[in-house]
């Protein structure tokens, strides 16, 4: 596909209607592509964790804690980890991502009273990890190992999701793990999740990194832009990023998912946002729990309470995943 795709309404819209952005398609995966990845996934899972944890007090009746915690390449990370609600034993264990530019504190809006859960921050990210194994947003964190399918920040950034997931399991127990990311999060949780069977369930809120074929004709305010710019002087890198197009990955992905796509957004195009949807919706195995809203990434009125909804809607998510893993134990 050629030619750039203006947003005459400058809403984020760029012209699609619900009806065009339910029939936008996944990329197809390229020659190679499930095969790397499980060749990452079988890598990571033997990286020792190694957590350390740091008591930080309390919050909404959790316990909490700065932990630190090993990656594949030896770097050590910081999140935050808390029990669950007065220290119940967990059913659940959630990996909750965060937004691109990483989070300034944990928050506990979607997450159950009997989930442990572990808020990683990316690399290079947030205040935990500004510079630390890549450059800061502000610095290109997003071009940050572009020229190479295996140094890809992005990349980096989905393999060390898998490695908070080891981290919180050596925490909490053996527990299922659950997935909640957004934006840059739920691009980088729809790239990791289909590869690591502990997860059994995620919810993706507007997420980035879907369908390049697209995303690289549109204009916007995101990190999507930065991308865009650098492709259209080095095409090559549109090779690279093939490997990390989280609309093909969400093809193999074999879990119920939620999946909060937004009409009009102009920091994550809402083609993107569809195509990930819309594999889920097509992929044998999976389920696709869609909810559509009106915006992306700004404040409008009514926000409050289309966001009061989601974080139930999550909780009720999460729980029907588990009631059903229950189910099939028992009937198997």
């Amino acid at each position: 596909m050629n030619g750039v795709i203006a947003d005459p309404a400058g809403d984020g819209a760029y012209g699609f209607e619900l009806p065009a952005l339910r029939a936008v398609p996944p990329v197809a995966p390229s020659a190679g592509f499930a095969e790397r990845w499980r060749a990452w996934a079988a890598e990571a899972t033997r990286v020792d964790p190694d957590p350390r944890m740091s008591p930080l007090g309390r919050v909404a009746g959790r316990a909490l804690f700065l932990v630190e915690h090993t990656v594949a390449d030896g770097l050590r990370l910081r999140g935050w980890f808390a029990t669950t609600v007065d220290g119940v034993p967990p059913r659940v264990g959630i990996v909750h991502g965060h937004g691109y530019g990483g989070r300034e504190a944990p928050d506990v809006d979607r997450v159950p009273d009997d989930a442990a859960v572990f808020f990683p921050v990316a690399r290079g990210q947030g205040v935990l990890n500004a510079g630390l194994g890549a450059p800061t947003p502000a610095e290109g964190h997003v071009l940050h190992g572009i020229h190479s399918i295996e140094e890809y920040v992005l990349g980096r950034c989905a393999v060390d999701l898998w490695h908070a997931g080891s981290a919180l399991r050596a925490l909490a127990g053996s527990v299922p793990l659950y997935y909640v990311g957004e934006s840059f999060g739920g691009g980088i949780g729809a790239l990791a999740l289909p590869w690591d069977d502990r997860f059994v369930g995620a919810t993706l809120i507007v997420p980035s990194f879907g369908q390049y074929d697209l995303r690289l004709r549109l204009p916007c305010e995101g990190s999507g832009e930065r991308v865009r710019a650098h492709v259209a002087t080095h095409p090559e890198a549109r090779e690279v990023l093939r490997f990390f197009d989280a609309s093909t990955a969400a093809t193999f992905l074999r879990v119920p998912v939620r999946v909060e796509c937004a009409l009009r957004d102009r920091h994550v195009p809402p083609p993107g946002q569809f195509a990930v949807a819309n594999a889920i919706d097509e992929a044998p195995g999976a389920e696709l729990e869609l909810d559509v809203q009106p915006y992306g990434h700004r404040e409008y009125a009514g926000l409050d309470e289309v966001r009061t909804r989601a974080f139930a809607a999550t909780r009720a998510h999460i729980d029907g995943v588990l009631s059903r893993l229950v189910g099939e134990k028992e009937n198997p």
